[in-house]
């Protein structure tokens, strides 16, 4: 894993990206030069219209998730075709119109239908080639896990099944390690000394997994040469935080989130968050007032009740706001005054609000809480108070979500599916406590771009 920004990104991902866009920007450079006769006549042009067609085509190909783990998201290769295809239908009409505006001696339509083909069709082959084929060894991470236990079999689980770059060399057992849960095929034999098995296994890095950390069953020292041998050396909340982007609650201490890096709510920090998030709701109220408008029609022609719904919502600090949003349900969804949370095909939801729901509609309305100041683009979703004040009594570290703004979309919103229980609830805190640990205007545009392929796919509509 790479850390860009405190967040974390596959190596892979890192990649994938370099080569697609420096292979797209080599054929179009190459053509165009022979096209101009000199690479000097050219560079203008690979300034202001390859660049900008290279960058576009790398946010569809991030939405479209042709740079998602294979490990992770379990793709087919039919289905890594398939998001392939959409990139290149979706970028062909606009690479034509790019390249229309070069000047007439660089405008001919078989060097421009060339340039965008070869350099599309080479990334989308590269792309489900990188998707589906083996890493080669070289390349992988070779990870030790020291512990037996069941945390320790989570990790290795957690590793193969998140991090194709990971390559698992085994688990050693701790001290007073005595029933181990791994299976015995993956405990290794002791070579001496912590330190002396890593080096005899090549290892790069160490996941600290125990089943208990109490005196005697952590050797220190020897996890100390390994650090100073060049091994990196991991404890269980940094290993989840890394792999699987969460910070685990259920080996959470208060002492790992006080003495460790982030929660920086800085001025600074919080000052770009505001200017993003006021040019970028105003920017995103404009595109779709047409939208919301037909929305609003649609839903005063299908039931009575206002068309917008206001709601009291937990935000900043504990602090309450009123948001609003398109009304999806009847009027009469919580007649008896009791809340309720929402679920999967809901019998409360109108026809044109199961239809607004899936495309996330119904949340537009939003981008005025965000003007106000009430909301942030991104961040953990507001709750109702009645949900906030139980949830914080039965999950640790609850009200730890509430010291950012809430936002329109989230981490957790893109990250896992929507939840209607407790226990959902609680695997989303887990994703909140990251983001608010990681935040930064990187992750905000990480997540929405992610967020556009939720939208796009319906993932996790309710």
């Amino acid at each position: 894993m790479i850390r860009i920004f405190n967040h974390y990104v596959h190596r892979a991902a890192v990649r994938s990206m370099l080569f697609d866009m420096s292979l797209l920007l080599v054929v179009a450079i190459g053509v165009l030069t022979l096209q101009a006769g000199s690479f000097g006549q050219a560079a203008p042009l690979v300034g202001t219209h390859v660049v900008s067609f290279a960058a576009f085509l790398f946010l569809v190909s991030s939405v479209s998730g042709l740079y998602e783990s294979t490990a992770a998201g379990s793709l087919s290769l039919a289905r890594s075709c398939a998001r392939a295809l959409m990139v290149l239908v979706v970028t062909l009409p606009l690479a034509y119109a790019i390249f229309g505006l070069l000047p007439d001696s660089f405008a001919n339509p078989q060097l421009v239908q060339f340039t965008v083909m070869a350099g599309v069709a080479a990334m989308i082959m590269r792309r489900v080639y990188v998707s589906h084929a083996s890493n080669a060894p070289r390349t992988r991470t070779r990870i030790l896990i020291f512990g037996a236990g069941q945390p320790a079999q989570i990790v290795g689980n957690t590793l193969k099944s998140a991090d194709p770059n990971a390559s698992i060399v085994g688990f050693v057992p701790g001290p007073n390690e005595t029933e181990p849960t791994v299976p015995a095929g993956q405990l290794l034999s002791s070579r001496g000394s912590l330190s002396e098995t890593a080096a005899h296994l090549n290892v790069d890095e160490i996941v600290v997994a125990l089943t208990e950390r109490r005196a005697g069953s952590m050797p220190l020292r020897q996890l100390l040469d390994c650090k100073l041998a060049g091994v990196k050396v991991y404890d269980l909340n940094t290993h989840f935080e890394k792999t699987l982007g969460q910070i685990r609650i259920d080996y959470l201490n208060a002492g790992w989130l006080i003495f460790g890096d982030g929660f920086n709510q800085g001025a600074l920090r919080t000052f770009v968050k505001r200017v993003f998030d006021i040019i970028s709701a105003t920017v995103l109220i404009v595109l779709s007032a047409p939208l919301m408008a037909i929305t609003a029609v649609l839903i005063k022609a299908e039931s009575r009740g206002p068309v917008f719904y206001r709601q009291e919502r937990v935000g900043l600090n504990g602090s309450t706001f009123m948001v609003t949003k398109f009304r999806s349900m009847r009027t009469d969804a919580e007649k008896d005054g009791k809340p309720r949370w929402a679920q999967a095909n809901d019998s409360r939801v109108t026809r044109v609000g199961a239809v607004i729901r899936r495309v996330r509609i119904d949340e537009l309305p939003q981008l005025f809480n965000v003007l106000k100041g009430e909301m942030s683009l991104v961040g953990p979703r507001p709750e109702r108070p009645f949900f906030v004040q139980e949830l914080t009594q039965q999950i640790p570290f609850y009200a730890v979500r509430h010291s950012v703004k809430p936002g329109v979309t989230g981490w957790a919103q893109v990250r896992y599916h929507y939840g209607a229980t407790v226990e959902d609830s609680q695997e989303k805190l887990q994703y909140d406590l990251y983001y608010v640990k990681n935040h930064t205007l990187f992750l905000d545009l990480v997540v929405l771009m992610e967020t556009v392929g939720v939208v796009l796919t319906g993932k996790g509509a309710r």
